[in-house]
């Protein structure tokens, strides 16, 4: 038992813990969703959950303690993460700033833009407009390289184009963040969207993980073990 515990504490010390759980159970969800098992994993996200301290009650499914609740948690830690870079980080340098805020908005806004101009005829369509960017980061590679090639900002130290390129590659994982969008943007009755909206998803991200791992096996610097 006590090497059991020993083996647990060494792999949560990893720095590539926290993805490797996330992807297991990404994995995990997905097979319980569609196989024979998805009728204990609705019964699952439906379990109600109910909080009252006196007349104040919230009485929601499992699910949407997840969509509104840890959500809401999530970006609130996100938030105050980036608030300790720009003030005693990475990002309280003023001239390291201009390179993420160039992903941000080439990642971001380009790709909503994008899905509008072709769906632009589709209302309902239309209101999965912030889906690609949460998973689209060619953009933002672009807007990088443009950034760079115009001296507005300049490369870290230690980063080549490659790995620039694989890291940015990996950003294209929007698996969670897409699914939530889309769940929220589109009807969940209309099975066509639904379906349409995961599996483009699902795709996009494996993709997105496979190019980001072999991009970046082979442009990082090999170590001795």
């Amino acid at each position: 038992m006590g090497r059991v515990t020993l083996r647990i504490s060494e792999f949560m010390q990893l720095e590539s813990a926290g993805g490797i759980l996330l992807m297991g159970t990404a994995a995990l969800a997905m097979i319980l969703a569609n196989t024979p098992l998805y009728v204990f994993f609705d019964l699952f996200i439906a379990t109600p959950v109910h909080i009252k301290i006196g007349p104040l009650e919230i009485a929601k499914p499992l699910l949407l303690w997840v969509n509104d609740g840890l959500m809401a948690t999530f970006f609130f830690l996100v938030g105050l993460e980036l608030k300790r870079e720009l003030l005693i980080g990475e990002l309280s340098d003023k001239s390291k700033i201009t390179l993420p805020a160039l992903g941000a908005i080439g990642g971001m806004a380009i790709p909503a833009l994008i899905f509008i101009v072709i769906n632009i005829g589709d209302p309902e369509a239309l209101r999965g407009w912030a889906i690609p960017a949460a998973t689209d980061i060619a953009f933002a590679l672009g807007f990088i390289w443009l950034g760079i090639k115009l001296k507005i900002s300049t490369m870290p130290e230690g980063l080549s184009w490659g790995s620039l390129y694989g890291m940015s590659a990996l950003c294209g994982i929007g698996f969670t963040m897409s699914l939530f969008i889309g769940s929220l943007a589109f009807d969940q009755t209309v099975m066509q969207l639904v379906f349409d909206e995961r599996l483009g998803v699902v795709i996009g991200s494996m993709a997105s993980g496979i190019f980001g791992v072999v991009i970046l096996h082979k442009t990082l610097p090999k170590t001795n073990s």
